[in-house]
């Protein structure tokens, strides 16, 4: 077997993915920090760090590795900063389950008045209400992918309906997905909007103030996808009015400038973008870093790729 290195941002990963390899492969790995410095030696897999890839991406020009393997599943701007001739795949398969869970906590916590009981908690007060709830409402799911399917499945189960969004119209496993040329009128549908779209200049600003105008009253707009699909100030609008409530982990400008409005309107919960930040990430892109080697190593393509720049 042909000898192969790969380089990782910590410790910690670098000795996760050394208790997952193949004895039987001749696989280095070795930890190259987010910094000035590059490896003094041919690297065939280069895992940059997470949520901050850019100078390492940047560094690759000289570098040259097989493969770039992110630790996030979007992957939009890398393409602007990846040198040319270069293998970039994504962590498909690592965060679903994480941004799932907390896509389902932003929804009950809103529809159940989680942040109203600890704000009274907070002053001693004793205060029930009736909330809208989970069960029964119509949930609007633009992004039927990994992170929407795992959502979809979530949701199903406290018994509310699920109307999945895709780029195009098609019957997938039984589940009738709708086109985004239908956005609009099936907005108007919806109690809950969960968007989790992708970057990217076709989705930019996607769900704008038409989209907006179309949901009924009191709807809840919940975006784990990525800000800019978001028209902000629109959305604004509508919250400050009292139309719409937000619950959201991604936004457009990120990080939220401490002055933004967002964070002192009604109805608005606000996540700092942690949808994949759980114990359960390191084992996962472990095992992902792992495999990619693995396959390098016994001539196999890697899995996940998305971008050859």
């Amino acid at each position: 077997m042909t000898a192969l290195t790969v380089s990782v941002p910590t410790e910690r990963l670098a000795d996760d993915v050394r208790a997952l390899l193949d004895p039987s492969l001749d696989i280095e790995v070795i930890v190259w920090k987010d910094d000035a410095s590059t490896p003094d030696r041919p690297v065939d897999i280069v895992v940059p760090p997470y949520m901050r890839q850019g100078a390492t991406l940047r560094a690759l020009r000289e570098l040259r590795p097989r493969l770039v393997q992110g630790q996030a599943i979007g992957y939009d701007g890398v393409a602007d900063v990846l040198p040319p001739g270069l293998v970039y795949a994504n962590a498909s398969g690592v965060h679903e389950t994480a941004t799932s869970e907390l896509t389902l906590a932003l929804i009950l916590m809103a529809q159940r008045g989680l942040a109203d009981y600890v704000r009274a908690q907070d002053r001693g007060v004793w205060e029930p209400t009736t909330t809208a709830g989970l069960a029964d409402r119509r949930v609007l799911l633009l992004g039927y992918g990994g992170v929407g399917k795992a959502i979809a499945a979530r949701i199903a189960a406290f018994e509310a309906e699920v109307v999945p969004v895709a780029s195009r119209a098609r019957d997938e496993d039984g589940v009738h997905v709708h086109g985004i040329d239908e956005l609009r009128e099936l907005a108007a549908t919806a109690d809950i909007l969960v968007n989790a779209l992708p970057g990217g200049d076709q989705t930019h600003r996607l769900i704008g103030d038409d989209v907006l105008s179309a949901l009924p009253d009191g709807a809840l707009v919940v975006n784990i996808g990525r800000g800019p699909t978001v028209d902000t100030d629109a959305l604004v609008d509508h919250l400050r009015r009292g139309r719409l409530r937000m619950a959201s982990d991604v936004f457009d400008p990120e990080p939220l400038p401490a002055d933004h409005p967002l964070w002192s309107l009604p109805g608005v919960i606000i996540a700092p973008h942690v949808g994949g930040r759980t114990a359960a990430m390191n084992p996962r892109i472990a095992r992902l870093v792992a495999t990619q080697a693995e396959r390098l190593a016994r001539g196999e393509e890697p899995l996940n790729v998305v971008l050859r720049s």
